[in-house]
């Protein structure tokens, strides 16, 4: 088996009970990781976190049920972000974890995403070695006899562990006692979590987005949604604003004026202070196709360089590992600090800048100046089949005319969503009113091409 028939880049995502996100999908796939991961001698753990999602419920009981029944044990932790689970399976030693949320998508929707033991996302791999025995029809025939079924236990205090974890990673010399914070949860995983991070670092917290009712996740609220959060800043007269997406590993940001502060100004306010400190090995910072080239000036004027890799946190973490790299992320506000954490982390990367700013004594406004943008313009287009773009002779040629004109001075993207049945095409370049033309010229040839 060498392709993925379930896992697409973040895990296996889809509408709640429409295939593949059934129940019965879903037990196997308990069932199948338990068979996968178990040792002779020892009990095997596995940890479940989940976000907002009605469906959560029934994917948190599902997943529980085929693992027990293989003879393994769970710790439920329940609504907890990301990171924070993979934080609880890494610092419990538990044998895995295991995410249910399908991040920024709408709630209908929902997905499982695999963590190692060590808290990174399960290798290609081992996810192919699961969906084989997710097939494999002899499976139910390996689940462990009645006196050998694992246990269900709920860790109570998951979120204050989390909480701890996430200041620990705020200088110890520093306080956000001056501070006014707008947190914006998304009605998500963090939302419980964020504003107790701020609070207990001394900010007054003004938590919005913080009253999930199953259906509300990232509906008008969150990084997908920020305008609620900006506007509450100005209102308040706050500091900055934080926006979370539905699972907590990714944030945008806004200045004291409402101002939008994305995933590259972060990324290069965060990476050129650590450039000045040292503390950035081999002055590389990983990023994305999808970063701006403003981003990338801002960090050879600096002294550091960038390493790109195609779109997906999980691609930049493993460029990271092989190279040694600590610090990647992606335009969208995947920010991953490894000193830190595995994976993508809204609040600690919300909290990294918390810190500049406390320690400089500067607006977000003033600090977010550290880049400045090239125009980009990216669109999303609805396809009904992701045809290879070799394929697509239109589109290819509209493209090469497109880069052709463009020439050194701004870059073309096409590229399949990896979670969603969306074509995204990105141009840069000087002149924004050319480039949102020749984006939407190409959109609409996507269109054409893609609709049967």
């Amino acid at each position: 088996m060498s392709e993925r028939k379930y896992f697409g880049t973040d895990g296996m995502r889809g509408v709640a009970n429409v295939h593949p996100m059934t129940c019965e999908l879903v037990t196997r796939m308990g069932m199948a990781i338990a068979e996968r991961l178990k040792t002779p001698g020892r009990p095997t753990r596995i940890v479940i976190g989940k976000d907002t999602r009605l469906s959560g419920y029934m994917f948190e009981s599902a997943l529980a049920a085929g693992i027990v029944a293989m003879g393994a044990d769970v710790w439920l932790t329940g609504p907890l972000p990301t990171p924070g689970i993979a934080f609880i399976t890494s610092s419990m030693r538990a044998d895995a974890g295991v995410v249910i949320s399908a991040s920024h998508n709408p709630f209908e929707d929902n997905g499982i995403k695999l963590f190692s033991r060590d808290g990174y996302k399960l290798g290609d791999a081992l996810e192919l070695e699961i969906e084989a025995l997710m097939d494999d029809p002899g499976l139910a025939e390996r689940a462990a006899p009645a006196g050998d079924i694992g246990y269900a236990t709920r860790i109570d205090d998951a979120v204050g562990r989390y909480v701890v974890f996430c200041k620990s990673t705020f200088p110890k010399e520093l306080t956000l006692d001056s501070f006014t914070v707008v947190v914006d949860s998304a009605h998500g995983a963090g939302y419980r979590v964020a504003p107790a991070v701020f609070e207990e670092l001394g900010a007054r917290v003004i938590s919005i987005g913080d009253r999930p009712n199953g259906k509300n996740i990232n509906q008008a609220a969150g990084a997908l949604a920020p305008e609620t959060m900006c506007a509450r800043v100005t209102e308040e007269g706050a500091d900055f604003g934080v926006a979370l997406d539905g699972d907590g590993d990714r944030l945008v940001m806004c200045d004291e004026r409402g101002v939008l502060v994305d995933g590259d100004a972060v990324m290069a306010l965060c990476a050129t202070r650590m450039l000045s400190a040292g503390e950035l090995r081999d002055n590389t910072v990983v990023a994305t196709v999808m970063s701006n080239l403003g981003f990338e000036n801002a960090i050879r004027a600096a002294g550091g360089r960038v390493v790109r890799t195609q779109v997906g946190d999980r691609y930049v973490v493993e460029e990271m590992r092989s190279n040694g790299y600590n610090f990647g992320g992606e335009q969208s506000g995947h920010l991953v600090f490894l000193d830190h954490m595995t994976t993508g982390d809204g609040i600690i990367a919300a909290l990294a800048v918390a810190g500049v700013m406390a320690r400089e004594d500067k607006p977000l406004s003033a600090l977010a100046q550290v880049m400045e943008r090239i125009p980009q313009v990216t669109l999303s287009v609805p396809v009904a089949e992701k045809r290879p773009l070799e394929e697509l002779g239109g589109v290819r040629r509209l493209m090469t005319e497109i880069e052709r004109e463009l020439g050194d001075s701004g870059r073309l993207l096409v590229r399949y969503s990896g979670t969603e049945n969306k074509a995204r095409v990105m141009i840069e370049g000087p002149d924004e009113a050319m480039i949102r033309a020749r984006a939407e010229s190409v959109a609409a040839e996507l269109r054409r091409a893609c609709a049967r």
